[in-house]
């Protein structure tokens, strides 16, 4: 890198929650960083008032945080471009200004889906897009809710690369007082922990909205994990990376807090909501909606039972009732708990 080791050129692509709050993590590093907002008042709102009030309310995000509304005005020299843009439109954004991101660049994705295109995920469809190197692409994942992150809590992180590397770059510029992030090279498993999880916080979040109890939705969790672990290993993952934190920690923290959104869009169906219903309560749709029929085809595909995801799918494609969910998935035929 150009630039010193302290402080590489960085750009953050997306200003919704997730990325600004990455904005955050790496000005509180002490490192400057440029945040590409879509819309210009959203640009104007962070250089006037240091702030991003339809995220994040009045939280400060540090005068090291700057923003336009130019994407290639961003990614003029930028060593580390980190992509935050929701996952359905990576794609898109990637032809519209992918050919403004420097050959030599670390490419980091935030996001955590599938394409339901390809059934690809983030990290397949950027070096795709771009013609990247993917071991200079790392995925960035973990029990990372964003507003608790902004407001200064403490969490840790798995920052995964092909090449360790990129992975420490990545680590290095954004460990601070509060974010402490891990470095692995299984980027295929901390990738999937990330997807997978949003699938099992909406089963969780229907058996909320029917009063269901702990009992239910610990269950959930545990076989969610089991469910997410056998995919990923027929992917080529490793064990460990689904019991650490991009795979159980990112589960458990999706799927217990009011702060996620798959978990309370789930909870909203489960009190017999629509999609569209819970979408214009929520004024969005969570990723685990659009990637549930995507992760279930990567199980049909590898030969991998996903019964959560399968029930899941089938309630959001209207073919079985939320009432149905529950006692569906306990009435499979019973086994070894290790199978």
């Amino acid at each position: 890198m150009s630039s010193s080791a302290s402080s590489p050129r960085t750009t953050v692509l997306g200003a919704g929650s997730w990325g600004t709050t990455f904005a955050k993590v790496v000005a509180d590093a002490g490192h400057p960083v440029t945040l590409w907002a879509r819309r210009a008042e959203v640009a104007e709102e962070i250089n006037r008032h240091g702030t991003n009030s339809a995220y994040l309310g009045e939280l400060a995000l540090g005068e090291r945080v700057r923003a336009t509304a130019d994407a290639r005005e961003a990614l003029a020299g930028a060593e580390i471009v980190v992509l935050a843009v929701p996952a359905q439109s990576l794609r898109e954004n990637l032809r519209e200004f992918g050919d403004a991101i420097a050959p030599e660049a670390v490419l980091v994705s935030l996001m955590k889906g599938i394409e339901v295109s390809t059934g690809k995920r983030m990290s397949e469809v950027i070096a795709e897009t771009t013609g990247h190197d993917p071991a200079r692409i790392a995925v960035v994942s973990g029990p990372n809710l964003a507003r608790e992150i902004a407001e200064g809590q403490p969490t840790a992180t798995v920052v995964a690369a092909p090449d360790p590397a990129a992975a420490e770059a990545v680590a290095a510029l954004s460990a601070n007082s509060y974010f402490r992030p891990y470095t692995n090279t299984d980027v295929v498993g901390v990738e999937l922990g990330g997807a997978v999880k949003n699938v099992i916080a909406l089963a969780v979040g229907l058996c909320d909205g029917q009063g269901l109890g702990d009992n239910s939705k610990a269950s959930i969790i545990t076989r969610g994990l089991a469910e997410t672990t056998r995919l990923a290993l027929a992917l080529g993952a490793e064990t460990h990376t689904l019991s650490g934190l991009a795979g159980l920690g990112d589960l458990v923290a999706t799927c217990a807090s009011p702060l996620s959104r798959n978990r309370s869009f789930g909870r909203l169906l489960g009190t017999g909501m629509t999609v569209e219903e819970a979408a214009a309560e929520t004024k969005q749709v969570a990723e685990g909606v659009k990637s549930a029929p995507a992760v279930l085809a990567l199980g049909e595909a590898h030969g991998v039972d996903l019964p959560i995801t399968q029930a899941v799918s089938a309630v959001l494609a209207g073919r079985l009732q939320v009432d149905e969910l529950g006692p569906l998935l306990l009435s499979r035929k019973r086994k070894t708990e290790g199978a």
